[in-house]
């Protein structure tokens, strides 16, 4: 199976014409979609064209459909909605407006068409393709076209990319717009979290979602709601009762606030609307809380897209031109989508059918069918909540004498404090008595450790930095210390949510296993710090945060330099040797260089950078941004970087330096960090209470094999344990970089839309993979 490596560069777009439109509601991101289509269109020397205003431009002609250059889609990036509009199009239903369409497209030569929109636009692209050939044989006995022309543009390709705030589309993980609707979301509850507080009140909110209850039930996890409604998964028969019952109990536990996240589609188990007025009336008149709704509307739908959403929009974009390319008359219509981290083509219609077997299943009642349908991560999501929400009375929850400790190691990352919650939650529904360790392995040894109660960590999710306390001190100048701690305490296992320090704890702790026997326990790592450096996992929590700080500090900077005109903007970025915030900030606000680590550079490459920007500045696009990591090179400093490009761009444009610093360790976590943190640490603490039953002999714990110090990480599309000690070999510890990493995959399509000449491997993509029913078992192991 050992396949020749396929470069895109070998792919030509010479001859064709692509166009590309945005239809259906709006999302964030649609704009990075639509850029990367046109720059990858026009890199591979396709034409490229924009229909203005979706299907109904197609149908009217004339200025709705124009050819676009490099320039027309500069500045974009940072812009939430669609720039070329969309709209609901009655005439695009009926044949007579097809035909019109189709009359369109062939006066231009366009047989490429890009849909980004919902379900419904992508059905109506499949059915306008299908119907293609016969719409030209109308055209030609009409006199409209040539019969050549027929030939010439027999077939008519189709690549969909899914722009819907709601992620309800079968097939993908997450489509275009949902992060950022979820960022809308988080930032509301955080600002009503607050005054709701000080007033002790219960707030009632209402979020889109009309058939599917995703940010309904993401948003209610990333913020610890008290009760969520979606349409996926109604309330058993009197929920009224049991939902008076938990706001009350919350109330009695001191807890000042509740919030109550309700999706607009939601229903009650016999189909009828559970509306936001209706549960604030409930509440009102069964417990006379203060109560207020809020309905966020279309909010939603609006403002900048998140980092997440232009890194992700971008790369289907590009993706889509790929299989535009590679397609034949043979190849159904496709949908570029989002699989763990990795993108793949799927066929248009199997998702749509899935996505409309959803519905069906909730219109029969066939509610546990329904959720399955989603996909395991909306099914993994739904486990977590009801595992995290609903705190079992003393008498419900099982004993099991098992005494467990979670600390925060290394430098703060947004997102531990949720990823604490989680796992002290989960280990007390599990029968554990959980322990918190304050400022990590140094404070191990000084004995600050306390046991903590589900109610201590009630509102964590939200709150960033570090509420344990972090240190990056490292255990093996502590050993005896440690081991007196846990011996004391009487500590069966470990979990240590951190970032490198974290991995390099856990491997002495377990080279310490032969002289202490306290530490022969289950012990799990869950990766957390921004630099995203740590081996045996993809992604680690923090990293997003700090990608949007990255992100919305650079479209300042860009917006301060196009009233400048002609200024060059050199930012330097954190990371320690690890180029992940860098490239990935480059590529989410469309720098023209980033410089890295792991790809070395010289002087010859900052002199063509200088000259590309030189190059630039002679367009109508007069501004320039260069990222830089902190370690890429001990001797092109930042300064150093900053004088070359002064010196070299003087007469041409002037520059300025930025370095970023601390405030990327800080900020409230992005949904992304708290949803990310909350599962995968849940996960871990259930690998804990696994093990533990597994290492339990004779009245004591006793674990000393590889497999019981593991990392769970992301990896592709799955959440795996990995023992320490096997990733030994996959590590740098020189640099404390892994010495493989995904993203570095993805270096070329930061160049490819900056304009700069690259290669780039495309041999992942390709292959129109089909859309997989997921078994029950699966979802455990599901992605995030």
């Amino acid at each position: 199976m050992d396949h020749q490596p396929k470069f895109f560069e070998n792919l030509s777009g010479a001859g064709k014409a692509i166009a590309v439109l945005t239809s259906g509601g709006d999302a964030q991101g649609m704009n990075a979609a639509v850029r990367a289509v046109v720059r990858m269109g026009i890199y591979v020397k396709a034409k490229v064209y924009f229909i203005y205003e979706g299907y109904q431009g197609m149908v009217d002609g004339g200025d709705n459909i124009v050819e676009v250059s490099w320039e027309s889609v500069s500045s974009i990036l940072q812009v939430g909605g669609t720039v070329i509009g969309s709209a609901r199009c009655k005439s695009f239903r009926t044949r007579e407006g097809r035909l019109q369409a189709a009359s369109n497209l062939v006066q231009r030569g366009i047989t490429n068409l890009c849909v980004i929109g919902g379900d419904g636009s992508l059905t109506g692209a499949n059915l306008f393709r299908e119907e293609w050939s016969g719409l030209l044989e109308e055209l030609a006995q009409k006199g409209m076209i040539d019969k050549e022309a027929v030939k010439k543009y027999a077939y008519l390709n189709i690549v969909g990319m899914v722009g819907s705030i709601d992620n309800d589309f079968c097939g993908t993980d997450m489509t275009i717009g949902t992060d950022s609707a979820l960022h809308r979301i988080i930032e509301v509850v955080d600002a009503i979290m607050t005054t709701a507080q000080s007033h002790q009140r219960t707030f009632v909110l209402e979020v889109m979602g009309r058939h599917c209850g995703y940010l309904a039930l993401v948003s209610a996890l990333a913020c610890g709601a008290d009760w969520v409604f979606i349409p996926e998964y109604p309330p058993e028969e009197g929920w009224e009762d049991s939902m008076c019952v938990k706001l009350s109990e919350n109330r009695a536990r001191k807890k000042r606030l509740n919030i109550i996240i309700v999706a607009e589609g939601a229903i009650d188990c016999h189909n009828q609307p559970i509306t936001s007025e209706k549960v604030k009336e409930l509440v009102v008149q069964r417990l006379g809380f203060d109560t207020r709704v809020t309905i966020l509307g279309h909010v939603q739908r609006g403002g900048t897209p998140s980092a997440f959403d232009r890194i992700l929009a971008s790369r289907m974009g590009v993706e889509a031109v790929l299989a535009l390319l590679e397609a034949t008359p043979a190849t159904p219509a496709c949908v570029v989508s989002l699989s763990g981290n990795q993108s793949v083509r799927l066929p248009l219609m199997e998702c749509v059918q899935m996505t409309q077997e959803v519905q069906k299943a909730m219109d029969e009642g066939r509610f546990v069918e329904a959720v399955r349908l989603r996909g395991r991560s909306f099914e993994n999501n739904l486990n977590t909540y009801k595992l995290l929400s609903h705190k079992k009375s003393d008498a419900e929850l099982p004993k099991t004498n098992f005494n467990v400790a979670v600390l925060n190691v290394g430098a703060p990352a947004a997102g531990m404090n949720a990823a604490v919650r989680a796992a002290v939650r989960v280990g007390i529904t599990e029968g554990h008595k959980m322990f918190a360790v304050i400022d990590g392995f140094e404070g191990f040894a000084r004995g600050k450790i306390k046991e903590i109660s589900w109610g201590d960590v009630g509102g964590w999710t939200g709150q960033g930095g570090s509420i344990l306390g972090t240190k990056r001190t490292l255990p093996a100048k502590y050993l005896e210390k440690i081991a007196d701690q846990m011996r004391t305490n009487n500590i069966n296992a470990l979990m240590v949510i951190g970032g490198f320090e974290a991995y390099l704890g856990l491997l002495e702790l377990s080279a310490a296993r032969e002289k202490y026997d306290e530490f022969c326990v289950p012990m799990v790592m869950v990766p957390a710090t921004v630099s995203n450096n740590v081996p045996g996992s993809d992604f680690s929590i923090g990293a997003d945060t700090a990608l949007n700080t990255i992100t919305d500090t650079c479209d300042r900077i860009k917006q301060s330099a196009s009233g400048t005109k002609r200024r060059v903007f050199i930012i330097e970025t954190m990371g320690g040797y690890c180029g992940y915030l860098a490239n990935m900030g480059a590529l989410a606000a469309g720098a023209d260089a980033a410089y890295i680590f792991e790809e070395q550079f010289d002087i010859r490459e900052l002199q063509a950078n200088v000259e590309h920007l030189t190059e630039k500045m002679k367009t109508s696009i007069q501004r320039g941004l260069v990222l830089r990591n902190e370690n890429c090179n001990e001797n092109y400093t930042t300064d150093f970087i900053y004088q070359l490009y002064s010196e070299e761009g003087k007469g041409v444009f002037d520059c300025r330096k930025n370095v970023l610093g601390h405030m990327q360790q800080g900020g409230a976590p992005s949904p992304f960090d708290r949803n990310f943190g909350t599962k995968i640490s849940a996960k871990a603490m259930q690998w804990i209470s696994k093990k533990l039953k597994e290492t339990y002999r004779k009245g004591k714990v006793f674990a000393n094999t590889d497999d019981s110090v593991c990392l769970l990480g992301m990896r592709r599309r799955n959440l795996v344990f990995q023992p320490v000690a096997e990733l030994k070999t996959e590590t740098d510890f020189v640099h404390r970089i892994p010495k493989e990493q995904w993203w570095l995959k993805l270096r070329p399509l930061m160049k490819i839309l900056a304009k700069y000449k690259t290669s780039y491997d495309v041999s992942d993509s390709g292959q129109l993979e089909h859309v997989a029913m997921h078994t029950p078992k699966e979802a455990e192991t599901g992605t995030i």
